[in-house]
């Protein structure tokens, strides 16, 4: 991820240890909320939520989200109004590509 990050030339505006702050299930969709868009990587898998079209509901998204210790999984990143849950370089670039 950083040196995704540092290949971009992406400037970090605010960086979070998930380690040392918890992002626990209000917290995390105070994020979600804040964004038009959610994507929730797991591998090469990549799924996608237009929010203010296809909402799933709190629940749903807190499966994706939430790792087993009911933390936020890592990494995330907010680009512009697009969250991103878990890495996927080709994702990535597709998001910076359009910022």
């Amino acid at each position: 991820m950083q040196e995704f990050l540092a290949e971009s030339n992406a400037e970090t505006i605010t960086e979070v240890n998930a380690k040392k702050t918890k992002f626990a299930a209000d917290a995390a969709l105070e994020l979600v909320n804040a964004s038009t868009d959610l994507y929730v990587t797991r591998g090469k898998h990549v799924v996608h939520f237009k929010l203010k079209q296809d909402h799933p509901g709190d629940d749903e998204i807190l499966k994706l989200i939430l790792g087993p210790s009911g933390n936020l999984r890592a990494p995330t990143i907010r680009i512009g109004r697009n969250l991103v849950v878990g890495f996927n370089e080709e994702l990535f670039r597709k998001i910076f590509d359009q910022q």
